[in-house]
C-alpha cells in the first residue's frame, strides 16, 4: 500500500466515524442499519479490519451518502479566484463539485425596468441574497422589496428583473446552467445589455 493509499484508507474510516457521529448514532445503530457486527464495524473505524468494497457500499447507504462522496478526496485547488467583468460589475465563480451551477456577485445601481418588455424569461432556476442595500424583484406580476440579508428564490421561467431600491445595493446569485445560459442569451440579444443595467438577474 503506498502513502497515498494510507492516507485515504484513514481518511475513509474518520469520515465512516464522523457521518456516524453526525447523525447521532451509536456503533450498535450504524451496525443494525449497515447489517454488520458491532464489533466489525468498531475495528473499521479503528483501522483494525481491512476496508472491503461491498461493506463500504453497505455503510454509505447506510450512511445516507455515496460510495463517491465517502472516499473523494480533497482537491488541491482549494482557493477559487472569480472571473471578473468589470464593465458589468460582476464577479463570478464556477462550483467545481457541480458544474452546472455558478456563484455571481454584482453591485446594482439603478432601478429595475419600468417596461415589462424588458423583463427576461427562460428556463432554469435561481436563487439570490441581497448583501447590502435594498432590491427589488420583479416577478411576473409582483413587484417585490428584498432586504438585506433577505434571498429569494425562483423559476426562471417566470418573466423577472431586479434592480436597486433608493440607492445601491449588492447580491450574491446562484443560478443553475439553464438561467445562467438563458442570461447569456438576454445579454448577447440585447447587444450587451447586461444584469447591471436591471433587466434581470
Amino acid at each position: 500500500m503506498t502513502q497515498d493509499d494510507g492516507e485515504l484508507d484513514s481518511l475513509v474510516r474518520k469520515r465512516i466515524r464522523a457521518l456516524r457521529v453526525a447523525q447521532g448514532w451509536s456503533l450498535e445503530e450504524l451496525a443494525t442499519r449497515a447489517r454488520v457486527s458491532q464489533s466489525t464495524l468498531s475495528r473499521i473505524e479503528n483501522g483494525r479490519r481491512r476496508l472491503a468494497l461491498d461493506q463500504l457500499v453497505t455503510l454509505a447507504r447506510a450512511l445516507d451518502t455515496s460510495l463517491d462522496q465517502l472516499v473523494e478526496t480533497a482537491s488541491d485547488d482549494v482557493i477559487v479566484s472569480p472571473m471578473i467583468d468589470t464593465a458589468h460589475g460582476l464577479m463570478r465563480w464556477p462550483i467545481r463539485s457541480d458544474p452546472g451551477l455558478s456563484v455571481v456577485r454584482q453591485r446594482m445601481t439603478e432601478p429595475p425596468p419600468d417596461n415589462p418588455a424588458r423583463m427576461r424569461a427562460h428556463p432554469g432556476h435561481e436563487w439570490l441574497v441581497v448583501l447590502s442595500g435594498t432590491a427589488v424583484l420583479l416577478l411576473g406580476h409582483r413587484r417585490l422589496r428584498v432586504e438585506t440579508n433577505q434571498a429569494a428564490e425562483f423559476p426562471t421561467m417566470l418573466p423577472h428583473a431586479i434592480g436597486a431600491d433608493g440607492g445601491p445595493c449588492e447580491i450574491l446569485g446562484i443560478f443553475d446552467r439553464d438561467a445562467r445560459r438563458g442570461h447569456q442569451r438576454d445579454s448577447r440579444r440585447a447587444g450587451g445589455e447586461r444584469e447591471s443595467d436591471g433587466s434581470s438577474t
